[in-house]
Formats: structure tokens, C-alpha cells, sequence
């Protein structure tokens, strides 16, 4: 009676790990990885190929650090819980507290001011001016020259003021 139907009942729902050493591994993994991507990663709120890449083989690679040898849905379903709850946790307190905001959403950068490119902060954050002009004309402005202001926000999403 134990495989009705050939599934194993009790292997799919009663873990063979401890669920506390699953949201450990969970957590640590989850803010290893948080940290990493937060300062040496910053995108322009666009994923390009390489970000996809990265993004596949950081999960891969996590994978058996964060669950270790899990079998049970059960185990699955504490480690996706234990990541949605740093996710959600991370979002709130930045929405608390000034200072957390500033750690978890870094400034925005200036990349245009008054029609001149910033090349340092570019520099910094890796942009190619090419790159910037492509980011414009998807933002309707054809030309840096027109723009008053264009910032990198800390979500990495692109914003531009327009001289009038």
C-alpha cells in the first residue's frame, strides 16, 4: 500500500533534510547572491544575453549550495518560501528605513546633464555611449544634445528630461 499507484507517498511529502538547514542554506545562499549582484551587477534595465547567461548559471550553480540533496516537494516548497520571504522582507525594510533604501537601491547616476555626456559615470557603470544613444531612442529623444537630464536609476531603468 506504501507506492500506490508506483509513487512513493512518502518520499514526495516528508523531508530528508532538516527544513531549518534548508532555510539556512536558503538564506545564506539567497544573500550571497543578493550582495553579488547588488554591487557588482547593475544593468540598464534591460536583460541582454550575457545577463541572461548569468542569471541561469548563478541559479545552477546555487542550486546545490542553497538545497543540498533534496528529494520532497515538501523541501522545494520551504526553500521557494524561504527565498519569496527574503524578497519580500528586503522590499520592506527598504520601504521602512532610509538607510536600508540606500543599501538595497543604490543612487541614481548621472549620465547626461545639459546635453553633455558624463563619461566618468559611464565609465563606472559601463556604458557605452552607443549603448546610451540606443537607450534615448527608445526613450523618444534622437539626439543627447536635447536632453536636459538622463539618469541610471537604481532599478536600472533609464529616465531622461528633455530641454524645453
Amino acid at each position: 500500500m506504501e507506492k500506490l499507484i508506483g509513487v512513493d507517498w512518502h518520499s514526495v511529502f516528508i523531508p530528508t533534510t532538516s527544513v531549518l538547514e534548508m532555510m539556512v542554506r536558503g538564506t545564506l545562499t539567497y544573500w550571497f547572491i543578493f550582495l553579488y549582484l547588488r554591487f557588482f551587477r547593475r544593468g540598464t534595465g534591460q536583460l541582454n544575453l550575457s545577463d541572461l547567461l548569468l542569471i541561469t548559471m548563478i541559479s545552477d550553480a546555487a542550486q546545490n549550495a542553497m538545497a543540498g540533496p533534496y528529494e520532497s516537494v515538501t523541501e522545494g516548497l520551504f526553500l521557494v518560501g524561504t527565498l519569496v520571504f527574503w524578497d519580500y522582507t528586503i522590499d520592506w525594510l527598504g520601504y521602512q528605513s532610509v538607510l536600508l533604501k540606500r543599501i538595497v537601491e543604490p543612487e541614481p547616476i548621472l549620465l547626461v546633464k545639459d546635453g553633455q555626456l558624463m563619461r566618468q559615470n559611464m565609465k563606472r557603470e559601463m556604458i557605452t555611449e552607443d549603448e546610451l544613444i540606443s537607450i534615448l531612442r527608445e526613450n523618444g529623444v534622437d539626439d543627447y544634445h536635447n536632453v536636459k537630464k538622463c539618469y541610471l536609476e537604481g532599478s536600472g531603468n533609464i529616465s531622461v528630461i528633455e530641454k524645453k
